[in-house]
């Protein structure tokens, strides 16, 4: 199944079914009135939920809308507009491995073998066609192409086997960042809080059996499709190089605690070795240019930019949506 959510009359919007091919859409308020709701009764409302979206596929639900009309208006939201939990990890180590190198450092050992994992933001969540808004563009505004994973409960002590059986629902992340204001907060050795912006969640959200063989271990074996300011920026294969799985990290951000439904986890940065693949990030490309050039030439993001991420399918089909954002001044 796709999910998606329609913005209001409250901030976790209205559930919606969405056809495979993202054409139309129907509200599932009689079901669930919204995807927190759904994720709290997964199980009782799994088989309504289907009958639903199998008419909806068929032409045979009355109330369906057109989908690209509605969020072309803006009226679409994201997925989840609000989590009860945001944690991100660092699973493509080659994007640690390039921003240990452009200061002379490595990779400690134990980053191999025990993920990178921080808490953020998750009382908001941008639509796929809402800006980026922010006071100042001197901030170092990037955008940050993840795959996420959307979970059911998961008790304390999952290994990554039973966590996998608690994945509901797969999305696409744009987890912005403030780059320059993430090295002064790094250096007070307590994480990230202002160097992190909402993070923006693709139009849809769909169950892993959509994906097919794609999805295989808890990773997503597609590209990431990345354009920034209307240009090609890169096309990172989300299945390559990752050193962790989503199930993985799962089980990692559940060693000491249960994990409630609508916790939503992501894989950090999608990076490729090669770097023909191009980048899901502008600090990733500046670093690599320091280190073979002598110096970054790749801008951070301005008032007026544009940055486009997707993911398809073998047909060239997008499975998700686009995600489409403008970099925006925020209106005092």
């Amino acid at each position: 199944m796709k999910f998606a959510s329609l913005k209001g009359p409250t901030r976790d919007g209205r559930l919606l079914l969405v056809t495979p091919d993202l054409t139309q859409a129907v509200e599932t308020s009689h079901l669930a009135p919204t995807m927190q709701y759904a994720l709290e009764h997964w199980d009782e409302l799994w088989r309504p939920l289907v009958e639903q979206y199998e008419a909806l596929e068929a032409g045979a639900e009355p109330r369906a809308f057109d989908f690209q009309a509605a969020l072309a208006a803006g009226k679409i939201g994201p997925p989840l507009p609000r989590a009860y939990q945001w944690l991100d990890g660092s699973a493509y180590l080659s994007h640690v491995e390039r921003v240990r190198r452009a200061r002379n450092d490595k990779v400690p050992e134990s980053f191999y073998t025990d993920p990178l994992m921080y808490q953020g933001g998750a009382d908001h969540m941008l639509g796929a066609r809402d800006p980026i808004r922010v006071l100042s563009e001197d901030w170092g505004v990037d955008l940050e192409a993840e795959v996420g994973c959307i979970v059911g409960d998961v008790p304390m002590g999952a290994t990554p086997a039973e966590a996998s059986k608690a994945v509901r629902l797969v999305t696409l992340i744009n987890d912005v960042s403030y780059r320059k204001l993430i090295p002064g907060e790094l250096a007070k050795g307590f994480g990230f809080v202002n160097g992190k912006g909402y993070n923006t969640l693709s139009p849809v959200a769909v169950t892993p059996d959509e994906l097919g063989g794609t999805w295989d271990g808890g990773k997503l074996h597609l590209r990431m499709v990345c354009h920034v300011r209307g240009q090609w920026f890169g096309n990172p294969d989300a299945g390559v190089d990752a050193t962790f799985s989503l199930f993985d990290l799962i089980s990692h951000a559940a060693k000491t605690r249960e994990l409630k439904a609508g916790t939503l986890i992501g894989t950090g940065t999608i990076s490729n070795h090669d770097k023909a693949t191009g980048y899901a990030c502008i600090m990733e490309k500046r670093l690599v240019e320091q280190v073979e050039l002598g110096a970054a030439k790749e801008e951070f993001l301005r008032f007026g930019d544009t940055v486009k991420i997707d993911m398809f399918d073998h047909r060239g089909d997008t499975i998700f949506g686009a995600i489409e954002q403008t970099v925006e001044k925020y209106p005092l």
